[in-house]
């Protein structure tokens, strides 16, 4: 006979989970117990939403769904925005959460509360498991949901009876061959249309996703890429699908040659706030849209073929469809536009200046990176600056937010993705701002020998927000969004990291190496100066 936490761990275990990602309550402490016997390891943070924010980082870095336990009440509360953000940026993940026992349903147990409604909104399937034995086809239910179609997060509430309650293992059903691997493709017809509208243009953009690393199909990418010789733009999760130096790989220019083109083809992205919504792409341009949801297909901004189909398995028939392509005018020009946009920013990347320029952090920053290293953003203005110099050279090595843009990912995205990768090296781009809302999770990942090397573009202010808010409502009326110039590299040396600090921009490599060889959690923590690379930049 077994308790239930025993069950759910060994459900979890035929599913490959290797790690469990939790705040502790005894709501769930049964779970732990479970993980101990299938050798699964329990990684706690010291919020819900932190340890949220790392099942989906797990996502993220691995391919495979993450999956988080969290008391009842506030514990679950804690963990909705976490929930949220996996929902909008589609990555599969698993929330687990406590709940009083049900024979003390409806009578005000501790911390008792309706979850399941109040994670419908955010969750692909929001469920309470109803008895002991069910648990592992509700886990199966689970990880199917999560991963089929658009992925996103689950919840599954877990009451404490159902929990503790004792079941004969060998009497239980363990479902078996209860998910598919299989993708779907496009329509034939449809593939047709696209391929013949891509044999036609001029002056094709491709623009990929994050649907693309979801896709059992993504290497397929750089056959495409070079079979169409068109110019391609990674968003999002689809950042390191090319490398860096790869001649048709653009990201500075993208709007512009948006803007020229006769033909774009959006793979696995939505048109939202990072494309403009779709408005600005010219009325006569031709658009082929490829997404996993067709509620996506046609929304901002109705294409000339849709496509409702796993992004790798749509580039590889378009590949077996299409003849090859051949626009090295077209390139040039767009290289000529990516020369001169990188033009406009080298003297403030050569700058000299005390305290550091935006652009001279972000150069110093991304010559400091090796190539295998996953790079995780937490910040608002200065990741949006960094992103234009700091490149990713994998899949599942950039980690940002995400649409819904929820600060405080750092450390949970960082330590998930050095678990999952032990060998490789984190760094996570901070914002001052970002790193008060989860800065206290350096404590859980000094304690548990996580390391990862946050740096900090330190500007005393939420400068995304406040550069418009001073443009608008003058300095006498802006409340809310200045800060101090504080030393959080002191406050990551009190809990067991390494610290440092840096004023001056020949500083920023000697600190980053040291930071580096410590094994430990860091922080670079960069006093920087303003700057009017951003101006206007505030997306809504």
């Amino acid at each position: 006979m077994v308790h239930g936490g025993r069950i759910v761990a060994k459900a979890l275990k035929k599913e490959g989970v290797s790690h469990l990602f939790t705040l502790c309550g005894g709501h769930i402490q049964h779970i732990y117990d479970g993980c101990l016997d299938e050798g699964i390891r329990v990684v706690d943070f010291r919020h819900e939403q932190a340890a949220g924010h790392a099942a989906e980082g797990w996502a993220r870095a691995t391919g495979q769904p993450g999956v988080c336990a969290v008391t009842a009440g506030p514990g679950v509360t804690d963990a909705v925005t976490a929930a949220a953000n996996a929902y909008r940026g589609g990555t599969p993940m698993i929330l687990i959460g406590g709940q009083g026992p049900n024979f003390f349903s409806e009578m005000g147990s501790l911390q008792e509360m309706d979850h399941c409604s109040l994670l419908k909104s955010v969750t692909k399937w929001s469920i309470s498991v109803p008895e002991t034995r069910r648990l592992p086809d509700y886990i199966s239910m689970a990880f199917r949901k999560a991963t089929t179609g658009v992925p996103g997060p689950v919840f599954l509430e877990m009451p404490l009876d159902i929990l503790m309650n004792f079941e004969n293992p060998t009497g239980i059903n363990w479902p078996e061959n209860y998910r598919t691997e299989s993708v779907p493709g496009g329509d034939p017809a449809a593939i047709e249309q696209a391929a013949e509208l891509l044999g036609k243009a001029e002056r094709p953009v491709v623009v990929v996703g994050t649907q693309w690393w979801w896709s059992p199909y993504k290497d397929v990418i750089g056959a495409f890429t070079e079979h169409f010789d068109v110019p391609v733009f990674l968003n999002g999760g689809g950042r390191g699908a090319l490398a860096p130096t790869h001649p048709n790989n653009f990201r500075l220019c993208r709007s512009k040659a948006m803007a020229q083109a006769d033909l774009v083809l959006l793979f696995g992205t939505p048109w939202d706030f990072r494309l403009g919504y779709g408005q600005k792409v010219p009325a006569d341009t031709k658009i082929v849209q490829v997404d996993l949801d067709p509620d996506v297909i046609g929304h901002n901004r109705g294409p000339e073929v849709g496509i409702i189909g796993d992004t790798g398995l749509v580039l590889k028939q378009l590949l077996e469809a299409g003849p090859k392509g051949s626009h090295a005018d077209w390139l040039a020009k767009v290289q000529e536009m990516e020369d001169a946009r990188m033009a406009k920013m080298l003297p403030e990347m050569a700058s000299d200046a005390s305290p550091v320029m935006p652009l001279r952090f972000s150069k110093e920053l991304a010559d400091s990176i090796p190539p295998n290293a996953t790079i995780v953003c937490d910040g608002g203005d200065i990741v949006g600056t960094a992103a234009k110099l700091v490149a990713s050279h994998k899949g599942g090595h950039w980690m940002d937010p995400g649409p819904l843009g929820t600060l405080g990912v750092g450390p949970s995205f960082a330590m998930a993705a050095k678990l999952a990768r032990p060998d490789d090296p984190v760094f996570v781009i901070y914002g001052d701002g970002s790193f008060g809302l989860n800065g206290f999770e350096y404590e859980a990942a000094c304690r548990q020998n996580i390391p990862f090397v946050g740096v900090m573009g330190n500007d005393a202010a939420w400068q995304q927000i406040r550069r418009g808010q001073l443009q608008i409502f003058s300095e006498e009326r802006s409340p809310a969004t200045k800060l101090d110039f504080t030393r959080y590299d002191k406050i990551v040396e009190a809990m067991g990291g390494h610290g440092e600090y840096v004023e001056r921009p020949e500083d920023m490599r000697a600190a980053i190496d040291r930071a580096v060889a410590s094994g430990k959690p860091a922080l670079v923590n960069v006093k920087i100066g303003t700057s009017d690379f951003r101006k206007g930049a505030i997306s809504v």
